[in-house]
């Protein structure tokens, strides 16, 4: 197979590795990519929205398994899919909405594939009902480090391992999804205001279980009596009754036409995102959300993925990308939580993605991030003065607080701190060792934290 060495990079355009990039066509193609991809290694990778170096393998291998796409078989009246791990979610939406299912998950953009949502063991807005990505895989097929192809059941140890296993446990090949079932491609949602962090937290602990998603966008440059302030959006999957009689999606309840802007331009200068622009964004946005605003409705792709509408959107953090850092810590643990959202506060990050969700029960896998409890994610230009040491000092008080960060986001997390936030690591480290004894599968990320 032809391969190019080539520039590597996760979304958020850090840290880029020289690597052989490798694209597999057929199972064949992708065993003989395993077999042979050298001394250094490979890690398959899908449309590269992990953020930090997950799927890169610096003078190694990267197998991109966006070839392999094939939806094998639809089972309709049960609501199952079987597909390739190389199909992304866009295309099973476009395929299953009109059958009437959708994905049981879906993170913040549907350009992942089925392999890098089982890999990172993805989560959306959903997960207080219906966990992470992992939960509603039957089963998936394997390609190992000997070259076998395994058919790994969903409650296994390997099926364990690879849920959240970062791709180091082997080419996932296929998987048997089981789906949510819908009634129209439309959301019915509701909108309201939370003045600060308190009273977020308070209408997230009293009502989220009336609603199957639910998520915040909220404002970490407010300060005082504002900290916290947030715009908190849930809803559901319109039944069809709810659309209005003679209106175009009762015609044709299914339709699915996300819509798209212009792609943003390759090169933006740097401190386009400051503290004052962010700061003047996070203001209007609060200010234009409605106080409370019910049963409104809105397309799947305005509701989930709302940035998949501008192209390559990380360009806007400049040449130097940015981090993306998401932690979650447990219930009881609210106080620490409240310290660090002020210490963001105080330290005046320049974030207008910043969003505050509840996870639900655990999944079983063993690297799998969501545990029960608070998760707050958000976006900082990876130039910002003093980030490192400041982001090394959330990490301290994440770990004391018996939380954890999310490895599909993570750029420089201190491999020391990773014991204390993944209880199985030690159980995970065993099975790849007997697995993948010569460590054929190897990533950037797996060599800096010594997965």
């Amino acid at each position: 197979m032809p391969a190019d060495t080539v520039s590597v990079t996760g979304w958020g355009r850090t840290a880029p590795s020289a690597a052989r990039l490798i694209r597999p066509r057929t199972y064949e193609e992708a065993a003989a990519a395993v077999r042979d991809c050298g001394a250094r290694g490979g890690i398959p990778r899908g449309l590269g929205r992990a953020y930090g170096d997950a799927a890169q393998n610096a003078g190694g291998a990267v197998f991109d398994m966006t070839g392999l796409d094939r939806v094998h078989a639809i089972d309709a009246g049960g609501g199952t899919v079987l597909c390739d791990a190389g199909v992304s979610l866009h295309r099973l939406m476009q395929i299953l909405l009109p059958l009437g299912w959708f994905v049981p998950v879906t993170p913040g953009t549907r350009h992942v594939t089925v392999g890098g949502a089982i890999g990172a063991d993805i989560h959306g807005k959903n997960h207080h009902v219906s966990g992470s990505f992992s939960r509603h895989v039957l089963s998936l097929e394997l390609l190992t480090a000997d070259g076998s192809v395994r058919t790994v059941s969903h409650g296994t140890p390997l099926f364990d391992a690879t849920a959240g296993g970062m791709g180091l446990t082997g080419v996932i090949l296929t998987a048997t999804l089981r789906l949510q079932p819908v009634e129209t491609s439309l959301m019915s949602v509701d909108t309201e205001r939370a003045t600060d962090l308190d009273d977020l937290m308070a209408r997230l602990t009293a009502t989220d279980h009336l609603y199957r998603y639910s998520v915040a966008w909220i404002d970490l440059l407010a300060r005082g009596a504002a900290t916290g302030r947030a715009v908190l959006t849930r809803g559901d999957h319109a039944p069809l009754d709810a659309l209005p009689e003679g209106a175009r999606a009762r015609r044709d309840p299914f339709s699915f036409r996300p819509f798209q802007l212009p792609a943003a331009p390759a090169f933006l200068p740097e401190g386009l995102l400051s503290r004052r622009t962010v700061g003047l964004f996070n203001e209007l946005w609060y200010r234009k959300a409605p106080r409370t605003r019910t049963g409104e409705l809105q397309k799947i792709s305005t509701f989930f993925h709302p940035l998949d509408g501008v192209p390559h959107w990380n360009r806007i953090y400049g040449r130097g990308g940015f981090v993306q850092y998401q932690f979650v810590v447990g219930h009881g643990q609210e106080e620490a939580l409240r310290r660090i959202v002020h210490r963001i506060a105080r330290h005046r990050c320049p974030s207008f993605l910043a969003v505050l969700k509840r996870f639900g029960d655990a999944d079983p896998g063993w690297l799998s991030f969501p545990v029960p409890g608070w998760t707050l994610a958000l976006d900082i230009p990876a130039g910002l003065p003093g980030l490192g040491a400041f982001l090394d000092e959330l990490d301290t008080q994440v770990a004391a607080a018996d939380g954890r960060v999310y490895l599909a986001k993570d750029s420089r997390l201190r491999p020391e701190l990773l014991g204390a936030m993944y209880p199985r690591l030690a159980d995970f480290r065993e099975l790849r060792a007997e697995l993948d004894p010569r460590a054929v599968f190897t990533s950037d990320l797996s060599r800096r934290l010594g997965l």
